[in-house]
């Protein structure tokens, strides 16, 4: 099934405690985003490459943030992104969770707490879907614990799955399914 960006603003928009909110992204968020697209610590575990001019980060938002089917900036009570967390069709019944956060907010809770929010919510608006899955460098820790504190299933290594920025990696698979339990 194909998302229509018209059809897919967030059931929820802000977690219990109100730490967070989700809106979808806006050009006027370029500043924002570049905190987290410049660095190359938080781009290391991308696909993309760091940000390197204003122009790059307006051409990337126009073209790939805003034509995103389910992209939303993660943003705090000031309503400034952090990071953006996004929802990929993988088939008809499978879709992947992928997240990015400024370093600045790394080890706080508030990828766990993105990632469980959305989690919550995605078998609802998508009621078509068996299985929400993640996939994860086996080098980037701090992500896979996000995911096993949500209560995501670790799966299993995917040896050479994946290029990233010309290196073949390893990939660690995780899951969760409708019936499975939020942590």
């Amino acid at each position: 099934m194909e998302m229509d960006s018209q059809e897919t603003q967030p059931i929820v928009s802000s977690s219990p405690p109100g730490r967070i909110s989700l809106r979808p992204m806006t050009l006027s968020d370029v500043d924002d985003y570049m905190v987290w697209a410049t660095d190359p610590k938080v781009a290391r575990f991308c696909t993309w490459e760091p940000c390197t001019s204003r122009d790059e980060a307006i051409k990337y938002i126009t073209d790939r943030v805003l034509t995103h089917p389910w992209l939303r900036a993660i943003c705090l009570e000031d309503d400034h992104p952090i990071g953006y967390i996004l929802i990929m069709v993988v088939d008809n019944i499978r879709k992947e969770i992928g997240y990015v956060l400024t370093r600045k907010y790394w080890g706080k809770g508030f990828a766990t707490e993105t990632v469980r929010l959305v989690t919550a919510e995605v078998f609802k608006e998508f009621p078509e879907i068996e299985r929400l899955e993640a996939l994860v460098d086996v080098d980037n820790v701090g992500s896979q614990r996000v995911l096993e504190k949500v209560g995501f299933t670790r799966e299993g290594v995917m040896r050479k799955f994946l290029c990233i920025k010309g290196s073949v990696r390893d990939t660690v698979m995780f899951s969760f399914l409708p019936t499975d339990t939020l942590k």
